[in-house]
């Protein structure tokens, strides 16, 4: 008969570490795509199964660079390079569609508004692709489903072997997406154009490790109120998602501009002490909460609408509410602050 676990027994302690990041791991591989395609209103709701492969695409990948960027310290500049390396990857070499003239044959004229011909892309389309994914597919995720988990959400979920799965899991998710691309649209871009994009995926990476951990040295002024910061956030996010593509080069200065202004502002409040985890609930919940209300405006790319997928909206957007209320009662309960 084996001895009984003593008080002090430590044997167990390294499981249970395990066990807690597993599950925050879990909720982040299906968090990312019912963000990025569902509460979007780009898929409706009655292609859930197509989670299948979207989980392991999105979700993979977004907790690959989750966990990359925790385990060497860094912050959130990090993690949005790396969104922004996931946007090319998946949409230069799963979809193509940075290349597509008409992508998955659906007549969307990506390729029109600011098209490059030397490089055979829209400065638009290009642009708005390195917001959704940093932004919406990656960064918001991470934000919400971290700030669920207060005590680990600076901290790596996953060991050695985790991370080998979770890589088997992205690629898996990679090579099904492409597949299923390929087989509704045959077409292939240029060598110079992959090989192009792979330098930027490799650039974009090496910036992002480059970036040194970050110290904490706030500033004396306080912190503005999380609903101050959650109110911009969902402002900024939804007037990005009402510029129009016809607007052309125009678009492209509204997005930058937008980009820019955002950025100034969220650099200068992390710098004020106080800034926290409930400041990065209330940055991915007005990025959340700005799609959520957007898709009820928005036509989904596969489908006709009919009163299924206006109420797909309202049970995802329901969903985002219910995840950042409960994120926020975690952080309240926990009473953390993080840097």
């Amino acid at each position: 008969m084996g001895s009984p676990e003593m008080p002090g027994d430590k044997s167990l302690e390294v499981p249970r570490k395990m066990n807690r990041g597993i599950w925050p791991a879990l909720g982040l591989i299906f968090v990312a795509p019912l963000v990025a395609e569902f509460l979007l209103g780009n898929l409706p709701v009655k292609l859930l199964p197509a989670l299948i492969v979207l989980a392991p695409m999105y979700g993979g990948g977004a907790l690959l660079i989750r966990e990359s960027v925790r385990r060497t310290r860094r912050g959130w500049p990090s993690i949005v390079l790396l969104g922004m390396a996931y946007a090319i990857f998946e949409e230069a070499f799963t979809t193509q569609s940075l290349f597509n003239p008409n992508y998955l044959k659906l007549n969307l004229g990506l390729l029109t508004p600011a098209f490059i011909p030397a490089l055979g892309i829209s400065a638009w389309w290009t642009l708005w692709m390195f917001m959704v994914h940093g932004i919406w597919s990656i960064s918001t995720p991470i934000a919400l489903v971290e700030a669920c988990v207060p005590d680990r959400a600076r901290k790596p979920w996953l060991g050695r072997w985790g991370l080998v799965v979770v890589v088997v899991v992205f690629l898996f998710g990679a090579v099904a997406t492409t597949a299923i691309g390929y087989r509704q649209d045959h077409f292939m871009a240029s060598k110079a154009q992959f090989v192009s994009a792979a330098l930027v995926v490799v650039g974009l990476a090496a910036l992002a490790f480059m970036i040194p951990p970050r110290g904490s040295s706030p500033s004396q002024a306080a912190s503005p109120s999380p609903w101050l910061v959650g109110a911009v956030a969902l402002l900024f996010a939804s007037a990005s998602l009402f510029i129009p593509m016809h607007w052309g080069w125009g678009a492209v200065a509204a997005l930058l501009g937008l980009d820019v202004a955002m950025v100034l502002l969220v650099i200068a409040w992390s710098r004020r002490s106080g800034w926290g985890l409930k400041h990065q609930l209330a940055l991915g919940g007005g990025a959340a909460l700005a799609y959520g209300w957007h898709a009820f405006l928005q036509h989904p790319a596969v489908g006709k609408v009919d009163p299924s997928v206006r109420v797909g909206n309202a049970i995802f957007l329901a969903g985002a509410i219910a995840l950042i209320w409960f994120a926020a009662r975690r952080i309240s309960a926990a009473s953390l602050t993080t840097d």
